[in-house]
């Protein structure tokens, strides 16, 4: 529950949206290469689906993330060659966990504290389940702002005339 600034309205009911919410809301991954997938290979999955990353898989199990970041970093400026280096090598595989019953409010949390772009969703029974960008995190913030900023307080926060003032 989350209490109104105001004293004299009643508390509110917040739904806590999860991980869950987040993953149903996203088609299901069609992003995936394998760890033996050439660079130059993925950099053209990259461009072809217009996303930031791929998801490395082995089958059904989770290998890795590869992303634009560990190519810039892990390729281009280890002086690697993009035909003849594999994912494998320049994959990122230590990035936070959670799982699909976490809160959106954990995920932002989290990343904030592993400065992560990506997180890793797993069923309880440790199967994978997809991932969460900072994207998707802020796509819920936008579109469930109600249920996050009192609407009388951001309205006083637009409509605060700052002429005159210097920050």
């Amino acid at each position: 529950m989350y209490y109104s600034p105001d004293a004299r309205t009643l508390p509110q009911t917040k739904t806590m949206l999860t991980v869950k919410h987040i993953l149903e809301s996203k088609p299901k991954p069609f992003n995936t290469v394998t760890p033996h997938t050439l660079v130059i290979d993925a950099l053209n999955m990259l461009n072809s689906v217009n996303l930031s990353y791929l998801i490395v898989m082995d089958g059904d199990k989770y290998k890795g993330l590869f992303s634009e970041r560990d190519y810039s970093r892990n390729v281009i400026l280890k002086g690697r060659a993009s035909n003849s280096t594999k994912v494998q090598e320049v994959m990122t595989t230590d990035l936070p966990v959670v799982t699909v019953t976490d809160t959106v409010e954990h995920c932002m949390h989290l990343m904030n504290s592993h400065k992560t772009r990506y997180l890793l969703a797993y069923y309880e029974n440790e199967k994978f389940a997809g991932v969460i960008t900072i994207h998707d995190l802020l796509r819920q913030v936008i579109n469930n702002r109600e249920s996050v900023f009192d609407s009388s307080v951001a309205e006083q926060l637009i409509d605060n005339d700052e002429s005159g003032l210097i920050y």
